[in-house]
């Protein structure tokens, strides 16, 4: 313990009592906060060469006797009901059966878009019925659980009630467009 060094002597010390040093992270901590979940998950899509997330790998494989049922937050749940049970006229129609994961991805990219800008509010997408998880009906089923909470547009989807094509189709609840939230606005600003 003759070094020039008081601290190496006390390590020494310390280290002689069976005290090992504490090691230090030689990074300093600019206290920068951690990503949102949202960022970090675009910047994931981005890295895996697919920007809006829809890629044709499915994740999350649905059973075939399972309704598929989302709602985004803020969906009042009486709203949520009357789509699960079929009292929302559906003005659009999307026919998926027998087509490919990218040809019904491709479908998807542009019908959803344009029933917003034509003011539908509810439409109904067929994607037809498996029996086995492995069947095409029952992938297309568990990629569009994948896909449509991906829309901004989408508000909540649920399958459809027996008598409109029951597990094979959805019912899908979209945005209004901003025609209709103004229309809206002007209502409410009238009976004030």
């Amino acid at each position: 313990m003759t070094g020039s060094d008081p601290n190496s002597d006390f390590d020494q010390l310390m280290q002689r009592d069976g005290v090992a040093p504490i090691r230090r992270n030689p990074r300093a901590d600019v206290g920068r906060a951690p990503l949102p979940p949202a960022v970090m998950t675009a910047r994931r899509r981005a890295a895996l060469g697919d920007p809006d997330g829809m890629g044709l790998e499915i994740i999350k494989s649905v059973d075939p006797h399972d309704p598929l049922a989302w709602k985004r937050d803020g969906v009042q749940e009486g709203v949520y009901r009357n789509l699960r049970l079929g009292r929302y006229r559906a003005d659009a129609r999307l026919d998926l059966t027998r087509k490919s994961l990218a040809q019904a991805r491709d479908e998807l990219r542009s019908f959803v878009p344009e029933c917003l800008v034509h003011g539908i509010r509810t439409c109904v997408v067929s994607h037809g019925r498996g029996r086995r998880p492995d069947d095409a009906a029952s992938v297309m089923r568990s990629a569009l659980n994948q896909w449509l909470p991906l829309f901004d547009e989408v508000l909540a989807f649920h399958s459809a009630p027996s008598q409109h094509g029951g597990l094979g189709a959805l019912y899908i609840m979209l945005r209004k467009n901003e025609a209709q939230r103004q229309d809206n606005w002007e209502r409410h600003q009238k009976r004030g």
